[in-house]
């Protein structure tokens, strides 16, 4: 039967048994195993349907225990690590031998990070072990920012969820890598590009690789809801094209002139997009359940957590229209 808690001694004592349990980040829900058992790795792999060519991120308690998982490190990452850790930042780094080629799907790199999740940290301080910790969806589809969006995926699969509330940033990590002592963006997250730059200088984007991704969320199809989406520029004229539909919008401010019938998802009243991403995935999981035939959305302005709001939305859109 699933456990649903906030107590880290029950999550302690499933995780030391090699169980995949769920767990609270200032991002994302995550699911969660021991990141020296490989046994425990394969389970996530299994649990999430996730391919084996996309590598994991370790999670790690404090910026001092990222010796025990990578080596080598740029002064550039450290860095990065003094000013944003704990956070949502995940460093690409040159991996110690220990870690598993399951961890890092044959890669010489780790993704790692220390997340900014007070029960997660107090999880992760008490564990003789790091935790790989993708998002808490299966594969491909909109990632979990609470207990009852797991509990909507993975009822049936995992024995417990560490609930921590509702995920106060509610996008993925920032994934920076390094590539001849230069910074590179992999995935856009909820530290936007603009704030990493502010510390390291230019940092090059390097964020679609659909054959073998140095990171996570590189691949080009992602996060999407099980309800079609697709782009509009026109609200009006689209619901108009699709006539005897079950249609719902997800847009940045509420659209005038729509429907009734027409469902609205507003991501943030006053268009303000730290509010809308920690709204975009709560809002894509209020529309799944509404059974639609399809869901409309549309591209925000695109700077600072607006890139990363729309690389989600480019990702999860099947067609444009």
């Amino acid at each position: 039967m699933l456990m649903i808690t906030s107590d880290i001694n029950l999550a302690i004592e499933s995780l030391k048994k090699g169980n995949v349990i769920a767990i609270p980040t200032e991002t994302v829900y995550g699911l969660a195993g021991n990141a020296f058992e490989e046994s425990s790795v394969n389970k996530i792999f299994k649990i999430k349907n996730r391919p084996s060519f996309n590598p994991l991120i370790v999670h790690v308690p404090n910026p001092k225990y990222i010796n025990k998982i990578a080596q080598n490190i740029p002064k550039i990452a450290q860095k990065l690590s003094k000013h944003f850790w704990p956070g949502p930042l995940t460093l690409v780094l040159e991996k110690q031998k220990h870690i598993s080629d399951i961890v890092t799907a044959g890669k010489s790199t780790v993704a790692v990070r220390v997340p900014n999740h007070k029960l997660t940290l107090d999880l992760l301080s008490k564990l003789p072990f790091p935790l790989v910790a993708p998002s808490a969806n299966p594969f491909g589809f909109t990632s979990s920012t609470s207990a009852d969006h797991v509990i909507e995926y993975f009822a049936d699969k995992i024995d417990l969820i560490l609930d921590g509330g509702v995920s106060l940033k509610g996008i993925e990590s920032t994934i920076i890598g390094f590539e001849n002592d230069n910074a590179v963006l992999y995935r856009h997250g909820s530290i936007p590009i603009e704030e990493i730059e502010k510390i390291i200088g230019k940092v090059e984007i390097k964020n679609k690789n659909n054959l073998s991704p140095e990171a996570p969320g590189m691949l080009k199809r992602h996060y999407a809801p099980k309800t079609k989406i697709v782009f509009s520029n026109d609200f009006i004229k689209s619901i108009k094209s699709y006539p005897n539909k079950k249609i719902g919008i997800l847009c940045l401010k509420k659209i005038k002139k729509i429907p009734k019938s027409v469902h609205q998802e507003v991501l943030s009243s006053d268009g303000n997009l730290n509010e809308a991403a920690k709204n975009l995935y709560a809002s894509l999981h209020k529309l799944d359940r509404l059974n639609l035939d399809l869901i409309l959305t549309s591209i925000v302005p695109e700077y600072e957590l607006g890139r990363s709001i729309n690389d989600r939305l480019r990702r999860a859109v099947e067609v444009e229209n």
